[in-house]
């Protein structure tokens, strides 16, 4: 496969296997490129990207910027803190004046789950989803599961438990997904209140038990309790939460085997993980970070070399 079967990153559900294959192995490229000492690559000089951003954000942003400077294309940074949308202007005019300026790709992230799809269905530009609402966040999956390949060869076959805040959490759709069209076996792990009713649907074991689910995984993906996204109390307190769902060195010195830790960031630290334990050498925190650009690089590239047709 040389090209992807889909024109935007809207979501892992509209992926193949063979996408996030070609995705993988394009990523190994850059990666090469960004240890080098000339880290950048003339690959979308004639490309122009709006990067288009309704909730904060620090990592995604940043991760995206280098990767498109790494690339060589023209960057605009639209931040909707200190846009007209304040002032009543919609999501369609704000984009459609954007891409008035010739843009050829957009990378939004909006707190309205179906942002991207909506636009990509009204606008003229590649779109890729960089987060919309607790729905998906494609490339965050995509670098967690380049990161297990990485470190343990490949992702079929490998038992992942993702930890913590599901109910909230776009990174555990998009990675549930991600993991299970290549092969990876899933179970999420945390109180009842913040797993989804529907989440066995999807073919994904649930385990209230921490201990229990570690021992039975390879590796253990922590997420942060979203307390941006709750308007209810879902646990009686952090303290508590920490308690049972908490990892730290001691509970990883007494599993019967050595596992891979991640977390997505950014990391309250002593709440669902431990500095020791996000320092530590099981940790593949660091990785999934430089991982980031290079599977965004992928990303951008495989979907502008698209539009160039």
């Amino acid at each position: 496969m040389s090209e992807l079967s889909v024109n935007h990153l809207l979501g892992i559900k509209y992926l193949k296997e063979e996408d996030i294959q070609l995705i993988f192995e394009t990523a190994d490229h850059f990666k090469e490129v960004i240890n080098r000492s000339i880290k950048k690559v003339p690959s979308l000089r004639d490309i122009t990207i709006a990067n288009i951003f309704f909730e904060s954000s620090t990592r995604t942003k940043l991760s995206f910027e280098l990767a498109e400077k790494r690339l060589s294309a023209d960057v605009i940074n639209f931040s909707a803190g200190q846009s007209s949308v304040k002032k009543g202007e919609t999501l369609i005019d704000t984009v459609n004046n954007i891409l008035s300026m010739k843009v050829d790709m957009v990378v939004i992230r909006h707190p309205n789950p179906g942002a991207g799809i909506f636009l990509s269905k009204n606008v003229n530009a590649s779109i890729i989803n960089a987060g919309d609402g607790a729905h998906e966040h494609p490339t965050q999956a995509l670098l967690d599961s380049f990161s297990i390949r990485e470190r343990l060869g490949s992702v079929a076959g490998k038992k992942v438990v993702i930890v913590g805040d599901i109910l909230h959490s776009r990174v555990a759709l998009s990675n549930i997904f991600a993991l299970q069209l290549q092969g990876a076996e899933v179970k999420v792990c945390g109180p009842r209140t913040l797993i989804p009713k529907y989440i066995e649907s999807l073919g994904v074991g649930v385990e209230t038990n921490l201990r229990k689910a570690l021992n039975w995984c390879d590796v253990a993906n922590m997420l942060r309790i979203q307390k941006e996204r709750m308007d209810l109390s879902y646990f009686p307190s952090t303290r508590e939460y920490t308690q049972q769902y908490g990892l730290n060195s001691a509970i990883l010195k007494s599993l019967d085997k050595e596992i891979v830790v991640m977390h997505p960031g950014p990391i309250n630290r002593g709440v669902e993980i431990t500095s020791d334990v996000a320092d530590s050498g099981q940790s593949i925190i660091l990785d999934q970070v430089e991982n980031g650009v290079a599977i965004r690089m992928a990303v951008i590239y495989l979907l502008a070399s698209k539009i160039k047709q």
